[in-house]
């Protein structure tokens, strides 16, 4: 579908640009929304009288986004999740968790589509992204994802995390544990053995 696009999109192009979009996305998404009029003659001219008001709105919309970079750039991005010895996650982190945090954390409202995440964060650690609060606002933030507040605070300081370690060091540990008593039952058991044998010589000598 041709659209005239009444906002900037990222990807897409500026305000006033004709673009060609899949129907859905025009119907679903930019007409609704007002980010976008379908391309007719008369829709050609209605911008152009509109022009002004649009390229004003869009300023606005612009310097209100950069008055939240500070909020969002300071924002604790702390994600508490349970998650395997591996450091797998029982299922992930998504764009919307994100933007919903953001909110909780820094009153900042943005749409799951802001967070630029690409694909869920599905693992223990710390993980870069960005949230566009406009297209031409983008802020880089962290993510911190652990399975306790200790462990958010070891990310935040700079730590690795391990994962699938302790148990290994363990096993070892305890096979020697069990080798060493059976060591001690062994000795302590053969010299029964011995004066068992000598008692028995003794015997037969008589």
């Amino acid at each position: 579908m041709k659209v005239i696009l009444t906002e900037k999109i990222t990807k897409l192009g500026n305000i006033g640009d004709t673009v060609e979009v899949k129907t859905g996305f025009a119907r679903n998404f930019l007409l609704p929304m007002g980010k976008a009029m379908r391309w007719t003659r008369e829709n050609v001219a209605l911008f152009e009288a509109k022009k002004a008001e649009l390229v004003a709105r869009e300023a606005a919309a612009k310097k209100t986004a950069e008055s939240y970079v500070d909020a969002v750039k300071s924002a604790k991005l702390y994600m508490i999740r349970q998650a395997g010895d591996t450091g797998q996650l029982y299922g992930s982190v998504s764009s919307r968790d994100i933007a919903r945090t953001l909110k909780e954390v820094a009153n900042v409202t943005v749409t799951s589509a802001q967070v630029l995440l690409g694909s869920p964060i599905k693992s223990i650690g710390a993980f870069d992204t960005q949230i566009a609060l406009h297209p031409d606002v983008i802020v880089p933030v962290k993510i911190y994802v652990a399975q306790t507040q200790d462990e958010i605070e070891a990310l935040v300081a700079g730590k690795v995390l391990t994962f699938g370690t302790k148990k290994v060091e363990e096993e070892p540990a305890e096979e020697k544990a069990e080798e060493a008593k059976a060591e001690e039952k062994s000795a302590e058991e053969k010299p029964a053995e011995e004066a068992t044998a000598e008692a028995e010589s003794e015997a037969k000598a008589e």
